[in-house]
């Protein structure tokens, strides 16, 4: 006989959080008390697979022994001297970090929109003091329907008028384009003070919107014919997600760190990293570019209190180890190929879903329902009572992303669980 589960304690905490916390989120409800590897456990012991690893933070499993155990050992010796002193990690980690993606130069942050509001500031520098454009018209290209963080900056081009409206006045200075349109970005480039080029490899929130197989490396080519910085903002695709170590090296059939990666890899001249780069453990985030660019910034002109604090940056040496070490960017690749494989069996005989598309283990389901419905999100509450836990963007797309350690065994039961779903929804 089953019997119907206690949520009482559920029901309390997201009351409290209700009650006393902004509503600047509209969480599944669900509340979450430990996680394991691609498992999570709510406060009344029922578990469940992690299908979104907190927007690709934990591509290396919740609570890895690794970097817990990094963490804890360093939080026990020193976590914090600010960096009106050297601490004896960060000169480490700056090593390990430009030798791991190949640059001159790196500077440690904190969150992801630190990190892309740090790159425009180097872009913009650079722009005014080596390429001499004005300081009062300085323009750095964006995409439609990108999403690179909060802040008042970021939101000024942000065209989701939920993140915008309310928050302006607006910071000037950015031209939005079609993603995945190389005719409008060769257009754009004609303008007159054009700095840089901003732009995710992957659109991960606006649905896991992957473009064309040649379009970055178009791109690529068209910056620097212009003499405009290309940056890619790699926080959620990057660090083995989508089955390479970036998702800047395209369809590349390799782990990173080898010959053959080089034949795809489209290098930004800055790239912006964060999420999966502490493991989930500690806020990390980080800006690599080379000395022409990077030495633009001099003492005073922009810092972190927390930014290359000893805690972080060993953190972020075990998360990478983590990533290399147990070879997630091949794993990433060869199930993201069994998830698409096995969803579009299904999609076939399919009217709930349209379709699925993505790279590695970051994919997305179109539901067959208008974005302002509520389908997507009945579904994903019929995941959650079913063990797996997922969420919608944009109305009608649900993003599947889950921990790279996941295994083809657990994978198919995840592939089982979500066909039974999106079954209960056919008609």
């Amino acid at each position: 006989m089953q019997t119907t589960q206690d949520t009482s304690r559920s029901e309390e905490l997201m009351e409290l959080e209700n009650k006393y916390g902004a509503h600047n989120y509209h969480p599944l409800p669900v509340v979450l008390d430990r996680g394991e590897g691609v498992y999570v456990w709510d406060v009344e012991g029922k578990k469940y697979y992690d299908f979104l690893s907190a927007y690709s933070a934990v591509n290396q499993g919740h609570c890895h022994p690794a970097i817990i155990g990094t963490l804890k050992e360093q939080a026990e010796k020193m976590t914090l001297t600010s960096r009106a002193f050297y601490n004896s990690r960060l000169g480490v980690f700056d090593q390990y970090i430009t030798e791991y993606f190949k640059f001159d130069k790196v500077l440690p942050m904190n969150t992801g929109a630190e990190a892309v509001e740090t790159a425009l500031k180097i872009c913009r520098k650079w722009a005014q003091e080596v390429k001499g454009l004005p300081a009062d018209d300085t323009k750095i290209i964006v995409a439609e329907n990108n999403f690179h963080g909060r802040t008042t900056t970021i939101v000024s081009f942000s065209n989701d008028e939920d993140a915008r409206k309310g928050f302006g006045p607006y910071t000037p200075g950015f031209v939005r384009i079609d993603y995945n349109n190389v005719e409008a970005l060769e257009e754009a480039l004609q303008m007159e003070n054009v700095a840089g080029f901003l732009v995710e490899p992957i659109q991960g929130e606006a649905g896991v919107v992957t473009p064309d197989d040649e379009y970055l490396r178009k791109a690529r080519a068209l910056c620097s014919k212009h003499n405009v910085l290309l940056m890619t903002d790699e926080i959620q695709t990057g660090i083995g997600r989508t089955g390479a170590l970036l998702a800047s090296c395209g369809k590349c059939d390799c782990a990173g760190h080898c010959e053959r990666q080089e034949a795809t890899y489209i290098r930004p001249d800055v790239l912006i990293l964060g999420k999966a780069l502490s493991g989930g453990a500690y806020p990390v985030s980080a800006v690599l570019a080379d000395d022409p660019i990077m030495n633009v910034i001099k003492p005073g002109q922009h810092g972190s209190t927390f930014g290359g604090n000893p805690l972080g940056v060993e953190v972020a040496m075990a998360a990478l180890n983590v990533i290399r070490d147990e070879k997630l960017t091949q794993n990433a690749r060869e199930l993201g190929e069994l998830f698409r494989s096995e969803m579009n069996t299904y999609i076939a005989q399919s009217k709930i879903v349209k379709l699925v598309r993505g790279r590695g283990l970051l994919n997305a389901i179109v539901i067959n329902d208008s974005p302002d419905s509520d389908t997507a999100w009945n579904i994903c509450m019929r995941l959650r009572d079913n063990g797996l836990l997922a969420k919608p963007t944009h109305g009608n797309i649900i993003r599947f992303a889950p921990p790279l350690v996941m295994n083809e065994a657990q994978l198919r039961d995840c592939v089982s669980i979500i066909c039974k779903t999106l079954e209960e929804f056919e008609n």
